[in-house]
């Protein structure tokens, strides 16, 4: 179950972190030279986490992983 969960996950990631760094570079560089290969970096690895961590929440990919479920406050005691 959860190495099926991570592989869609992982893919998922992969793929976030593409847009993001394709965004970041967008029409403006004319040449490569021209790009910020630093930032590109950067604004892909954050949209890789931040994949990541939505992952946690669900992915509609995998069917049978639910997340945990947290008790309230006003429940526990």
């Amino acid at each position: 179950m959860y190495k099926t969960w991570f592989r869609a996950a992982f893919i998922r990631a992969i793929r976030t972190f593409a847009e993001a760094a394709l965004a970041y570079i967008g029409t403006g560089a004319l040449v490569l030279g021209d790009v910020n290969w630093l930032a590109v970096l950067s604004a892909g690895a954050f949209g890789f986490v931040t994949a990541m961590l939505l992952a946690l929440t669900g992915l509609p990919e995998v069917e049978d992983y639910k997340p945990p479920e947290y008790e309230d406050e006003e429940s526990v005691g």
